[in-house]
This record gives C-alpha cells, sequence and structure tokens, in this order.
C-alpha cells in the first residue's frame, strides 16, 4: 500500500488508518479475540497507522494494542492521546493538559503499550486552564527524552494551531471530518495547509451513519455511546437521512457502498488528509481500504458538494 509522509515528519503511513477506539468502549459489546485478529489483518492489508487514546477503555484500548503489536511493532505506526481524565468509574471528571499530567500519562501509556517510544503523541483536547505553548513545550520535552517521535493536537483552533507551532513543530491535527461535519472548511484546514500540518480525519463515516446501516435508533446496542448524541435523536436522525439518499445514489452511479463514498470523498479533499475510520470485522476493513483506489472528478466533486445538506444536530 502507498504510504505518503505526514506533515514536516518523517512519518509515512497509509492514507487510510484504523481507529481502535471502538475495540474497547462506546460503539456496544466488543471482543478482544476478534479486534486482535482485525488488527493483525490490517497489517497483512498493508495497513500501518493505527489510532488510541489512554482514555478508551479507562486504558484497556492501549493494552488490547499492546498484547496484539508485540513483535510486530517496525509495522506500525502507532498514535495515541492523553488529556481527557477518567476516573475508576469509567467517567469524564475533565481535562489535564498540564506539564506534570503529560509526563505522567505519557509514561502510563509506553506502559500499557510495552513500547519504548510513541510515534505520535496527541494533546487529545485544549486544556482552556493551560496556555497550548505549555502543553506543547511538555510535550516536545517527551520528544527530546526519546519518549515520542512526533507532536499532535486533537480538535484544536486555528488560532491554537498558530501558537503551538511558534512553539516547537506540529506533525499533525486530529479532528472530525465527513461528509456531515465540514466545520474544518472555514480555516482550520487552510492553517494546516499553511504550516505543514498533516490532517488525521476522525469519524469519516459519520461514526456509523454515513453507511446507512443506522436507520434508527433500535440500530444501535443499549449502553452505545451515539444515543446521546444529538445528531442521534428521533427526530434529528430522520432529517439526517438526506445524506443517505445522496450518498445511496451516488454509490449506485459508481457502484460501490456508501460508506466507500463517504471514505472516498474525504480522501479526496486532499493528499495531506488520512481518514482513519474504526471497525472491529475484518470484512470492513477490506471494504474501506477499497476506498482508497475511488477518485472523484472536479465535476462530480462540486456536485456532490453542491447537493450535501447540512447536518442537523450538533457533533456533540
Amino acid at each position: 500500500m502507498k504510504q505518503t509522509q505526514i506533515g514536516s515528519s518523517s512519518l509515512k503511513i497509509n492514507r487510510l488508518g484504523l481507529g481502535c477506539m471502538g475495540m474497547s468502549e462506546f460503539y456496544g459489546e466488543s471482543d478482544d479475540q476478534k479486534s486482535i485478529e482485525t488488527l493483525h489483518s490490517a497489517i497483512d492489508l498493508g495497513v500501518n497507522f493505527f489510532d488510541t487514546a489512554d482514555m478508551y477503555g479507562v486504558g484497556h484500548n492501549e493494552e488490547l494494542i499492546g498484547k496484539a503489536f508485540a513483535g510486530k511493532w517496525n509495522q506500525v505506526v502507532l498514535a495515541t492521546k492523553f488529556g481527557i481524565i477518567r476516573d475508576e468509574k469509567g467517567g469524564f471528571p475533565g481535562i489535564d493538559c498540564s506539564p506534570a499530567y503529560i509526563k505522567k500519562s505519557c509514561e502510563a501509556s509506553l506502559k500499557r503499550l510495552d513500547t519504548e517510544v510513541i510515534d505520535l503523541y496527541y494533546a487529545h483536547r485544549v486544556d482552556p486552564n493551560v496556555p497550548i505553548e505549555e502543553t506543547v513545550g511538555a510535550m516536545k520535552d517527551l520528544v527530546d527524552a526519546g519518549k515520542v517521535r512526533f507532536i499532535g493536537l486533537s480538535e484544536a483552533s486555528s488560532e491554537d494551531l498558530q501558537k503551538a507551532s511558534r512553539e516547537t513543530t506540529i506533525t499533525a491535527l486530529q479532528t472530525e471530518y465527513s461528509m456531515w461535519s465540514r466545520d474544518v472548511e472555514a480555516d482550520i484546514l487552510a492553517t494546516c495547509r499553511e504550516l505543514n500540518i498533516g490532517f488525521v480525519a476522525y469519524s469519516p463515516l459519520g461514526r456509523g451513519f454515513l453507511t446507512g446501516a443506522i436507520t434508527s435508533r433500535d440500530s444501535l446496542e443499549d449502553g452505545d455511546f451515539r444515543l446521546n448524541g444529538p445528531r442521534f435523536q428521533e427526530d434529528t436522525l430522520e432529517k439526517n437521512k438526506a445524506f443517505l439518499q445522496l450518498i445511496e445514489n451516488i454509490g449506485k452511479e459508481k457502484g460501490i457502498t456508501s460508506a466507500q463514498v463517504a471514505l472516498a470523498w474525504v480522501l479526496n479533499q486532499g493528499d495531506d488528509i488520512f481518514p482513519i475510520p474504526g471497525t472491529r470485522k475484518v470484512s470492513r476493513l477490506e471494504e474501506n481500504l477499497a476506498a482508497l483506489s475511488i477518485n472523484f472528478s472536479d465535476a462530480e466533486l462540486a456536485d456532490i458538494r453542491a447537493n450535501l445538506p447540512t447536518a442537523e444536530g450538533g457533533r456533540y
């Protein structure tokens, strides 16, 4: 699989990575053994870019990845994150991106992953109580110490990116981007390009909605975090089905699935954009990877954009 340099780093990754969050939490029941099989299959299929965070499953996801990739780290570029605090009951008490917390979190992640260095380390959210310069300064210290190779931010504003980049090199920004979440097009994508920061698009399938698999709230398991999402309430879900009709029509015209339409659209927005759809199934992984070979002409992209609805409901 073709690999592309991300940002100004020496990291070369495939354009379509694998988000691992759902292997531990948020999307209903999961099976560790099946998840490991999917992770191994991803490597066999040429995927080398994997995304996790210390808060996914309250550490479980990093432990799962550490187990799956033992002896395979030379085939993997791993990104993980810190900053969203979880308590013992799984609650979310807040955000902490203070230098002391960053150092503590990094050591804990390295232990769970059972590795010596993190390829790409993100601040999961910007801490409103800590200047961004202090946060990335502490992350730079981890790079200097050989514990982290490159630095990223997640859900940072254009202003935050500018401030952080004056302090140190930012390799990647991870933020939601899909056919129904296009907020970043206002200024953030332009800022990333100006500063040579790679853009990692999470939830490129709209948390599964854009695949057409979620037609009602009954499509989701009890405990699925999407049930609390503004876009997945009964009234907004019905209105957002306008996306599904458009995507289905495009898929029929091109002979591809709805998931492939949604992923190919994001991929076709620029070679500096790296979507990380999540899945626990090898069959879905294979379907997603096929989107890499799908191209839209300029005329097709213009036509799609002219017909894209505005999503009903906020992202969170």
